[in-house]
This record gives C-alpha cells, structure tokens and sequence, in this order.
C-alpha cells in the first residue's frame, strides 16, 4: 500500500490555505442551512484521503441521503440512535477506538440526532464527547449542525469545543465560507466571508460588500429571540397550539393524538408497557402541564411517572380521588441534565466503563468525587433558582427518578439516594444546598450498590439516566418541627400472612409517624406498625405490654431551625407539637399498661395507630386506592404515602410513589414428610415467613453459630460479615440452592443487633433465616416494606424468623455444630472464622442423606431436614 505522508488536506488546496491547513485533531463543523450545502465539501475530503490510502469511516445515522455510498471505499458504520444516546455513542467511540490514530471520520448531520433524542441538549453532549476522541487519536472529523434550528447554548457550546467552525451559506448565486473559529492560526483574512468562485476561495474584505452579504444572509434566518428555543421547545409549542386550536374546534382531534403520542416519549417513557398505561390514563393537556415544571429536557423518570399515572388512574376511577388526594406540584430534573453533568465534569470515560461487567467497578470512587464537586452550566443554574423560588421556604425532597427506576420487574428499591432540603436560610444558602442534594442523587448512580444490582440484573449496558422529582415535603409546621402527621407504604398484596385470617389479596400497610424514611428504610432502633387490611384490628403481638415494647419510640422530622433532618423522641412530639393529632396516631400507655408507673411517666402514650383505623375511613380508602391501582396495572403495586388530618377534622392523603410490587404468587404448596425423625429435623420455624411457599432440595447451608458471634468484638463482627460476603459469590456457585441462617437482623448496621452485611453480600442466597436470640430482648423487626424487604422480594429469597424458645420452633445446633465445616476447604486465608462461621453441604453428608426444605407462607411454617437423596435437583418450587 502506498502512503502519502504530505500535509493534511480538505481535499481541497484553496481552502486549505483559507485555513492555513489541517492538522491531526481537528473537528471540523460545517453550519449549513441544509445538508445539500454540506456535500460540496464532503465529497473532496473523502475522495482525497482514500486517494491517499487514509482509513476512512462514515457514521451512518442521518434522515437525510447517505453523503457518501458502498462504492466511495469508506468504511460505513449505521448506528441507530433509537436505541438511546449513551448506548449508541459507546457504539461510535468502540469503533472510534478501533480505528486508531490518523483515521478520517465523517458524520452524518448532528441535527438530525437532536431530533431523535428530542433533544438539543444531547446532541450538543455527544459532540463534546466525541470531539476529544477524534483529537485525542490525532485523526479529523467532518460534522454539519443546521443553522438557526438549536439553541443558542448548544450551538455555542460546540462552536467552542471544535477546533474549526465555519458557517456556509448562499448569497446573490455564490457560495460563501465564513470561518468563525480556527484554533492555533490565524491569518489578516481568515475571519471574512469568503467566496467559492473558480475553486477558489476570495475574502470578501470591503465593508460595503461584508455587509450586504451577511445582513443578507442573517435576514434570512429568524431572530435571535427565537433562535434561543429549540427542538424541544418547539415541539411543546406546536403541540400547544394544536391542544388549543381542537379546543376551539379549529383542529381534529387525531392532530393532538399525534402530538400527545409524540411527546409521551419525549417526556415519559419509552417503555412499551408504561406507554399503555400513560395512554390510557393521561391526556395531552397533562403532558403539557408537565413542561411547565421541567427542568432542562429529556425523560421525568420512572419515580415520577409513577406517581403522575397513579394519581391519574385514581382521579379517573372516581372523581371523589380529587378531594381525598393532596394536590402535588413537584417539579422535574430532566435526564438530560444528567448526562450533561456528567459530560462536563469529566466522568464519562468511567461512566462507559460500568457498561462491561469487567470493569464496572472501576473508577468509581474518584468518579463519586468529582460527582459530588461538579458544577452545572449558567442556564440549568438559573431553572435551579426559579424552582425554588417557587417553593419559597417550604422544605422539599430531591428524590431520584431514573429511566429504569420503578419500572416493570426492576423497582431498584433504595439503591439511589433522595435528599431532604429543609429549605432554610437565605436565597443563596438554599441554593447551595438544593444543589448538593443534586449533586448527592447523581452521585449515588456510581455507588457499589447501585452498580451491582445493576449488573446482577443484566442491566449494565442499558441506558440508565437520572431524573430527579423534585416534591413539596407533605406537613405542617409544629413549633420548629415540620412533618406529616401519618405517613407509611402499601402493598395491595401481603405477603407477610402471619394468622390464617389474613387474607394476602386484601393488602398490607406499614405506618408510621413523622416522616416516611421510617417506613421504607431498615431502622435498628425502632419499629413499625404494620396492618393486614382485612383485619386492620390484629397485630402480632401477644399483649398490650409487646405493643408498648415493640412501638414506634423515635419520629424522623425536619427541624427548622437546625435545617436538617432529625430523629425525636415520639414523647417530645406528645409535649412539644401542639396541634398534632396524638388520639389518632397513638393511645395512652397507663390505662392499659401492666409496667411500672415510673417507666410510663417517659412516654405517657403509645404509638399505635388505632384510632386512625378504627374510627375514620382511612382503611377503607387505602384498600379502594390499592386496589384500583392494582387493577389498572393489572400487577400488585406499592405506593408511598402520606396522610395528614386538616383542621375541619378530614383527611387528604399524599401519594408520593407508585410502582408495580414484584410477586411471583403464593408458589407451589407441598406437605412436608410425615414423621421425621427429631435427630433429621434440622430447624422448624412457625412465623414469620416472608416470601413463595417452597418445596426445594438444598445445596448448601451457612451457619453464624450464635453464642460465638455473640462474644466477638464489633471489628470481628464486621469481619464475618465480609467473610460471608465472599462465600456467597464464589465463582460458578452463585446459582447454589443456599440456606444463610445467623443471629439477629441480617443487614443491620449495629454488630449487636446482627450480622452487618450489604444486601449485595448475600443476594445469591436462596433462604434467608433471622435466630432471635442474640440478646434476650431482641424481635427483629420483620423487613416488610423496607428497601432490604424489596430485594428479598426482588431477588426471589424466602424470608423466616426462628424463634428457638418458643414452642414448636426447633434449632438442631447438634447437626448445625458438627457436621463437617467447609469454610478453610473453601476459603483457606478465611479458616480463623471456623468457630463463628460453619458451611455444610449437602453432598458433603456422611449417610447418603440430603437436605430439603419445606415452607408454606400460608400456613407460616418451614421446616429444613434430612432425607434420602432424590433423582434430580429435587426442586419443587414452582
């Protein structure tokens, strides 16, 4: 092959020297008024460098004619960029990549890409990160950008970042190039309008003559006014003035069906499944609502689609939901705005990293921190001051919402931060603080957890975009405490059936007073009160003195003079909150209590609820919303919610939330063996049980042996918890049938209250088994309605409480203790934690015999023994 190693060239020599040449790296931006006024330049550059034996590729992505075809000897790549922008610019940087150094690039119109992603604001992001790639690997690129259809910002935000940019147009039957940029050279003419006559290209240097050209030109296209809107806004606008014109009767109605269907999937989804449903339930006039409270452009994410669909759905059912529901103005983070952070505070190239299940963790700390530092461009600032603003003083929350967040089967259920602002001080202190409460969302997509679930799910090479729903707080000022009277979340199926009265499609509540984060996150110190919604009256408790024992104590509320989120003793709410409805979320400790008059005289009443659900209509009206909800999805569902009594004595509820509930159903139901013998019985437990009804043959068992747990130190604690961990996710072990049985709460964050463990740790398990009996006065707080409950749910684990002194439950810490222990077999450098940490397998056992267990959620027994091995796997479990 011959090389021609003389000076870059466009193809060509006249505008060559208008530039005073090419060099490796620069990107090249043509602004056209049409791709006709791009080919004329085109086609020279790509004839010259196949002439002279460069590597030449074509990104094919365009709605306009190929500028080049199969017979031009470029290498063509189509890209489809429906399949969203981060997958299909990791697409063009691999081939990038592959290329090489000193490859010459040509791309279709970047225009056409905004109109695709709907979206200036990504057009501009995948140029900025494509411009370096071609720099930093000393080749050139070839772009067009249409003039005058993109925003002001976007144009100037590539202007800067290319190294030529040169505006083209037609004027009086000439061609004219203007150079408006061209880095590192310069000449006495280079930035004049310059004439394409004869192949060459003349400056237009006198005054008169500029003039009449430009103004000529610049008439033609639209005021600077406009030229500030859009793709995205233009769009809005039409579709407005289409509503209102089929309001007036000016206009059909399929007219506004085609711009209702066009911006669901600019603003919405663009999940087939959650199409139908917004379809169903929503209305152009709604979508449009929505843009009035957008911040910067793209998708509002699955939280808030969630709770936009759930209301409408309600509103629809019964036009009575309008009164019972607190009317909701959040406002929304566009996912653009997402990437655009991350673009310009140089995290991308470890963001394409977490796409390969190899590297995904890589990087990641030193991303978090410049996440966490980032700063935003001037015009997303400026949305951010007029949003609160809005708001004025009243505390907010920044919750996330991504693109796959809450959608069908991947509910990511605390995986992503959301961040209370209290929303306190002067204008510019709130606005720092709103802003690190972004800052933190967008941060926590790169935390371990995050990404593990991700790739536990198959999920790393989608794209995963963080909207943010920005919400009102629900509440009331009390002194200088401010939070809702009730708050809590629902299943309309429950799966936590601990008497057989309860009937699991009627749903299940678990409430709470203050704020929410009590209900949906695992707190070590405190409980919930949950209630089965056939049988709101009953609680698992025994007596009123386990009801005072195991009650909420401590009240998550936001304190407004210290400006942050604080946790309260529920006895300073009954002195220190006047007005606050206390007859309906507790009842008074000493008229029913058997404790001691001095022990009463610290909290003189109870949470409890009662009042609240025997006295209003406040279960009733959860049930009708669960299950209106239900229907409509056609899939159990899980809501957050708040409820607050107003002063006429009525109460609105807020719905926060709304997301479809993964259960699979009850599972299949086998009677266990009749008559097994005590010395095969290895554990039986009677509630609770959380989870399918299995019948299954068992793998393998962990045992955190209890009473030596118990006396290792709190370091040795968080020890074991890493070692299992790493028993867990051995390699081509994963998919074991695993019992993980230990002392205690799994996932707590106190080593005294159980075994400290990450969900990741143990998400290959298949049985998770709590054993009360770490410290006499420990019940664990069953994880219903928690974010670990949700992995539990999510990730199709059995759930069960042993109770060893309690009859009918059995633990055979016999079997447990000394049959063979694995774990210096299996993890050599671990062998030291053999006393705390037992293994035993199955096919390790000494007579032949296998382990099996039997659950039934219904009948909330499990029993794991030893039996005769079966052919097969000896899984049941439907």
């Amino acid at each position: 092959m011959i090389h021609d190693y003389s000076p870059l060239s466009t193809g060509l020599s006249a505008l060559d020297r208008v530039f005073q040449n090419i060099m490796p790296g620069d990107n090249v931006v043509w602004q056209v008024d049409s791709v006709e006024e791009y080919l004329p330049f085109v086609e020279p550059y790509a004839k010259d460098a196949i002439r002279r034996h460069k590597k030449f590729i074509y990104f094919r992505f365009g709605l306009h004619d190929p500028l080049v075809d199969d017979r031009s000897g470029a290498e063509i790549h189509h890209i489809d960029p429906r399949v969203g922008f981060e997958s299909a610019t990791a697409e063009i940087h691999q081939v990038m990549d592959r290329a090489g150094r000193g490859t010459f690039f040509l791309f279709d119109s970047l225009s056409d890409l905004a109109g695709v992603w709907y979206s200036d604001l990504m057009m501009g992001n995948f140029y900025l990160l494509t411009c370096p790639y071609v720099y930093d690997l000393d080749s050139i690129a070839y772009f067009a950008l249409i003039r005058n259809r993109h925003s002001l910002h976007v144009t100037a935000s590539i202007r800067d970042t290319a190294q030529i940019f040169v505006d083209v147009y037609r004027h009086d039957g000439h061609f004219f190039v203007h150079p408006v940029k061209v880095w590192q050279r310069h000449s006495p003419t280079m930035y004049f309008p310059h004439i394409w006559e004869d192949g060459v290209f003349r400056p237009v240097t006198d005054s008169a003559a500029v003039s009449e050209v430009v103004s000529a030109v610049m008439g033609t296209g639209v005021d600077s006014a406009a030229r500030v809107i859009d793709a995205w806004d233009r769009t809005f606008m039409q579709a407005r003035e289409v509503h209102d014109a089929v309001k007036r009767g000016e206009r059909l109605e399929r007219d506004a069906e085609e711009f209702f269907h066009r911006l669901l999937k600019m603003v919405f989804t663009r999940d087939e499944r959650v199409l139908e449903l917004a379809k169903q339930y929503l209305t152009l006039s709604d979508v449009l609502d929505i843009r009035k409270r957008l911040v910067g452009t793209g998708l509002i994410g699955g939280k808030s689609v969630g709770m936009v669909i759930a209301r409408a759905i309600l509103s629809r059912s019964d036009e009575k939901w309008t009164r019972y529901l607190e009317v909701h103005d959040s406002f929304y983070i566009g996912s653009d705005v997402f990437y655009t952070y991350i673009v310009t505070n140089g995290c991308w190239r470890v963001r394409q990293k977490q796409r390969d299940p190899a590297t995904f963790l890589d990087g990641i700390d030193d991303a978090r921190t410049s996440m966490l530092e980032g700063v935003f461009p001037e015009f997303i600032l400026s949305r951010f001051v007029e949003l609160l603003d809005y708001f004025g003083q009243s505390p907010i929350i920044v919750r996330s919402s991504s693109l796959l967040e809450d959608n069908f089967g991947n509910a990511f259920s605390g995986k992503y931060e959301s961040v209370f602002c209290v929303n306190q001080g002067t204008r510019r202190e709130r606005l720092k603080a709103f802003i690190a409460a972004v800052r933190r969302v967008y941060a926590s997509t790169m935390s371990r957890e995050a990404l593990t679930y991700r790739a536990h799910r198959g999920l790393l090479d989608r794209d995963e975009q963080m909207a943010l729903l920005v919400q009102r707080v629900s509440g009331s000022v009390y002194g200088s405490l401010f939070m809702p009277q009730i708050a809590g979340v629902g299943f309309s199926f429950n799966p936590y059936v601990w008497s057989e009265r309860i009937r699991p499609e009627a749903g299940v509540l678990r409430l709470v007073c203050g704020l929410g984060t009590r209900a949906v996150d695992r707190h070590d110190d405190d409980y919930t009160r949950l209630v089965a919604l056939n049988a709101p009256e009953m609680r698992h408790e025994s007596n009123f003195d386990e009801v005072v024992e195991y009650s909420q104590r401590r009240v998550d509320v936001l304190d407004l003079n210290e400006n942050r989120i604080l946790s309260r003793n529920f006895y300073d709410i009954c002195s220190q909150c006047p007005g606050f409805p206390l007859d309906m979320v507790s009842s008074p400790v000493v008229e029913e209590w058997s404790g001691t008059a001095d022990d009463a005289s610290n909290c003189a009443r109870v949470v409890t609820f009662d009042r609240l659900l025997s006295h209003t209509e406040f279960v009733e009206r959860m049930q009708r919303m669960l299950k209106t909800l239900e229907s409509a999805y056609n899939s159990a569902v899980d809501v957050e919610f708040t409820a607050n009594f107003r002063r006429d004595g009525k109460f609105q509820i807020n719905l926060v939330q709304c997301r479809t509930f993964q259960v699979s159903g009850e599972g299949l139901i086998v009677e266990p063996p009749k008559n097994i013998e005590q010395s095969d019985l290895v554990f039986e437990a009677h509630g609770a049980i959380i989870g399918r009804s299995i019948a299954a043959r068992i793998d393998r068992m962990i045992y955190v042996v209890p009473s030596v747990y118990g006396a290792l130190p709190e370091s040795d604690r968080f020890a074991v918890a890493r070692v299992i961990g790493r028993l867990t996710h051995r390699r081509n072990e994963e998919r074991m049938m695993t019992v993980l049985l230990g002392p205690g709460r799994w996932g707590t964050s106190i080593p005294a209250l159980g075994v400290p463990v990450k969900f990741q740790d143990i998400n290959t398990v298949s049985v998770l088994c709590e054993i009360v009996e770490m410290n006499e006065n420990l019940i664990p707080d069953v994880s219903l309605g928690t974010h670990f409950f949700n992995d539990i749910v999510e990730f199709d684990l059995l759930y069960l409480a042993l109770f060893p002194h309690r009859d009918e439950n059995v633990l055979n810490r016999s079997f447990l203790e000394n049959s063979d222990n694995l774990l210096p077999e299996l993890l050599p450098g671990d062998a030291r934690w053999a006393d705390a940490i037992r293994v035993i397998d199955a096919s390790n056992l000494p007579d032949g015999k296998g382990l099996y267990m039997n659950a039934n959620a219904l009948r909330q027994r499990a029993l794991c023994y030893r039996a005769p091995m079966e052919r097969g796997n000896g899984t049941v479990r439907e």
